[in-house]
């Protein structure tokens, strides 16, 4: 398992969970990022820092520390 700040651009994973400790898990889960999503990288800036992440048919634009919180396999 692993951060979703850290997955390789193009690949696909599944979301396991979503730090607990955060002040955006519940903005995070709102938007569709829940347990059991399936998640692709679509893009990433030069500096790693937002990541546009696909899932559910529609894009969203995370920041790194955000995409930190999010657990995949």
């Amino acid at each position: 398992m692993k951060s979703l700040d850290e997955m390789p651009l193009g690949s696909k994973a599944k979301v396991k969970q979503i730090s607990k400790n955060t002040s955006v898990r519940r903005r995070l889960m709102d938007m569709g990022v829940v347990p059991g999503v399936e998640i692709e990288i679509k893009g990433k800036a030069p500096l790693g820092d937002p990541i546009e992440i696909l899932l559910r048919g529609y894009k969203l634009t995370l920041r790194k520390n955000e995409a930190a919180n999010i657990i995949v396999e």
